[in-house]
């Protein structure tokens, strides 16, 4: 996650100090994101100072600590406007734990197994999409709603793929399973062979 691009957006409002960026940063993504770790955020401001995008000033307090003030710098403006000029990729591809579940209990030939599976996640993204309802009914800001109802969408994309999921392979008395549980598995120099057969 860009989070140091979060940060040049909090800057370019103005100068500010960690606890005080901790707190913006959280008020303005709303409780779905969770907590921004404080050492994360000084790591993070301290790379963006090193980079030459923010300017840190250590300001002297007459009770508590030296407070350091950063304040975003015209290359940290540039990166942040070419930040949001662009699109942003899905970082990870499609690498998810539920899926690799889904995987094992299709090979496994038990649909027992794929139903537990399947019906353990549904229930849990039920609750989840529940539970972010009524966090954006009760959200007061616009773009905190937002991301509630972008995190909506993605519990109900993940619904949507479980019953898709459920009608492949368990679909004709879970013939798929059965195919899946006896093919033989393909080895390295299998698909190496296939793939130099395609190309």
């Amino acid at each position: 996650m860009a989070i140091q691009h979060a940060v040049l957006a909090l800057l370019a409002r103005g100068p500010s100090y960690g606890y005080e960026l901790k707190g913006s940063f959280e008020d303005a993504v709303g409780p779905q994101w969770g907590a921004l770790n404080i050492g994360h955020l000084y790591q993070i401001l301290d790379r963006l100072s090193r980079d030459g995008m923010v300017l840190a000033e250590r300001q002297p307090q007459p009770v508590k600590p030296d407070r350091v003030v950063y304040e975003i710098t015209p290359g940290g403006r540039a990166e942040l406007d070419r930040w949001l000029n662009e699109p942003s990729p899905r970082s990870g591809g499609f690498r998810d734990d539920f899926f690799l579940k889904v995987t094992a209990a299709a090979r496994s030939g038990s649909g027992q197994t794929v139903r537990t599976v399947l019906g353990n996640q549904r229930g849990h993204l039920m609750r989840e999409l529940r539970n972010l309802d009524g966090l954006r009914r009760r959200a007061d800001d616009p773009v905190v709603g937002l991301l509630l109802a972008a995190a909506s969408r993605h519990v109900e994309a993940d619904l949507a793929f479980i019953d898709h999921a459920e009608a492949v392979l368990l679909a004709d008395g879970a013939k798929v399973l059965a195919d899946l549980a006896t093919a033989a598995p393909v080895t390295g120099s299998e698909q190496a062979g296939t793939t130099r057969a395609a190309g």
